[in-house]
């Protein structure tokens, strides 16, 4: 067997689930998809993807007071009430376009 070093890092203890389930699925253990990552950061000598900032960043609700919730759920309504809607494909398109997501 190849000598080993240990690495260890603190992450939130939901991504690291949300991380698991989806090795799981693809049959790949933590430590072997960590080695993967650390090996592309070698053979690309850097981050093996785009880092970016978003265009705009999304609204975070928990971010917000009562008042600032209200006050946004109110104008959503305003909205409706107005006619102002778009299908969910054009939301999609445009969550897209403005997040990357």
């Amino acid at each position: 067997m190849a000598r080993t070093a240990n690495i260890f890092a603190r992450v939130e203890p939901e991504l690291k689930e949300q991380a698991e389930l989806v090795l799981n699925e693809l049959g790949i253990p933590m430590s072997n998809a960590v080695g993967m990552f650390l090996k592309q950061i070698v053979l690309q000598r850097g981050i093996p993807f785009e880092m970016k900032l978003p265009k705009r960043s999304p609204l975070a609700y928990e971010m917000l007071s009562k008042e600032e919730f209200d006050n946004e759920i109110q104008k959503g309504m305003d909205s409706i009430a107005n006619g102002q809607t778009i299908s969910a494909q054009e939301l999609r398109a445009e969550l897209k376009r403005n997040f990357g997501i």
